[in-house]
């Protein structure tokens, strides 16, 4: 029933702007979603976007330049969407995930060993204690390394291959990272003042 009820308010939205002449391009401009405290929730579709306008849920806080325009009104799709009543967060969504791509944040994609810096596919991760020799797979136990320092270490302690970190590895005190697809090129200048790059959204299209 409630699924009914949102399919119904969306076509009404929908016929509502194609009637007056509308047209509506799958790859137009998506749109940020705020929470009510202006913490930044995820990135929705265009067509979402103006359902949540028509149900009263959200207001507008920024707008694109490029003007829609219809047979008998126009209007700018929105940039930045703010919900009005507050969305509770599910549990652990503060949490950092141990990932390659989190691993590999916290050390500034730098190598460990040599400190030099790499693009990511020229990356992989290096237990400092070897699995072999009871290392962990934890937070503190796994550093960045590059392709070439990765092999000189080999199954060793950094001690037993005379290597040096750079740093103790530790949990990061940082939120989540930013790691969104979403379709375009570059993220949108009004988006810049809601978004942190320690930051996880994920895209509703």
């Amino acid at each position: 029933m409630i699924f009914y009820r949102k399919y119904v308010i969306y076509i009404g939205c929908y016929r509502f702007y194609k009637e007056r002449g509308f047209e509506f391009n799958p790859k137009m401009e998506r749109t940020l979603l705020l929470n009510a405290t202006f913490e930044p929730l995820r990135v929705i579709s265009w067509q979402k976007a103006i359902t949540l306008v028509c149900q009263g849920k959200v207001e507008i806080i920024d707008v694109y330049n490029k003007e829609i325009r219809g047979v008998t009104i126009s209007f700018k799709l929105p940039s930045i969407l703010r919900l009005l009543k507050y969305v509770r967060l599910r549990k652990g969504h503060n949490i950092v995930k141990f990932s390659r791509a989190n691993i590999f944040a916290r050390d500034n994609y730098a190598c460990q060993y040599c400190g030099d810096k790499f693009r990511s596919e020229d990356l992989t991760f290096d237990h400092v204690i070897p699995a072999a020799h009871g290392g962990k797979k934890t937070w503190e136990n796994i550093v960045t390394a590059c392709i070439d320092c990765n092999n000189k270490k080999a199954n060793r302690t950094p001690d037993g291959a005379g290597m040096r970190l750079v740093q103790k590895p530790e949990k990061p005190k940082w939120m989540p990272t930013v790691t969104i697809t979403i379709g375009i090129k570059n993220t949108p200048e009004s988006w810049r003042d809601y978004l942190y790059w320690n930051m996880e959204l994920q895209d509703d299209s």
